[in-house]
């Protein structure tokens, strides 16, 4: 057997093996949350919005820490946007930076006076002011939702109330639930974005339009 032909039936069975491994990724990646962590998507009164009747629904765990959060913001409103009332998203806490746990909860406090979505545009344009080296300051924090039009004494009674606690303490939970260890993790129509990237997740909400629609 000459050099070439060596070569030709080395390469051959690589890609044989790639194949098959590409095959056995696949397959190890789950379509859709299994049918027991379903509930886990869900909380009744997240923050969310989009089309009241869509039939597509983006998850978000989110952090307002999270610098990828916020570039992905404006993309997940373009997604909305283009699929005027067939595409929903909603929002869910995942406070994985230090000090973020207590501005979950501020922003909460923001969203029971209706103002959730002006809070979080808020922290992701001025991240650098309350965000050092991935840790959380939540004064500056609070400081900056205080500048909205919010009821500053019922604000700071909301967030450190044991309501807004458990609701924090269920989203944490259910992102464990979720496997869910870094942010933003996505989840449209139960399907999880395993992949992570946004054409990944545009291409993963375009074939749940088209399926849904």
């Amino acid at each position: 057997m000459n050099n070439k032909t060596i070569f030709i039936s080395v390469a051959a069975f690589i890609g044989v093996i790639f194949i098959a491994a590409v095959g056995v990724y696949k397959s190890q990646q789950p379509s859709t949350v299994a049918s027991e962590q379903l509930p886990a998507l869900e909380r009744i009164g997240a923050p969310s919005k989009g089309g009241k009747q869509a039939k597509v629904t983006i998850v978000e765990f989110f952090d307002p820490a999270c610098g990828t959060c916020s570039q992905f913001y404006p993309l997940i409103n373009n997604l909305v946007k283009k699929y005027q009332g067939k595409v929903n998203v909603v929002m869910r806490y995942a406070p994985l930076h230090k000090g973020s746990d207590d501005v979950v909860k501020m922003l909460e406090a923001a969203h029971l006076q209706g103002e959730f979505w002006p809070a979080l545009e808020l922290l992701f344009a001025n991240q650098q002011r309350w965000v050092e080296h991935h840790v959380s300051n939540p004064t500056r924090a609070l400081a900056g939702i205080k500048t909205l039009n919010v009821d500053h004494n019922q604000l700071d009674a909301d967030w450190q109330s044991s309501d807004i606690a458990k609701t924090i303490a269920q989203d944490i939970q259910d992102g464990q639930t979720l496997k869910v260890r870094a942010t933003p993790q996505f989840f449209v129509n139960g399907k999880p974005l395993v992949v992570f990237g946004y054409e990944e997740l545009v291409n993963l909400v375009e074939e749940a339009v088209a399926e849904a629609y």
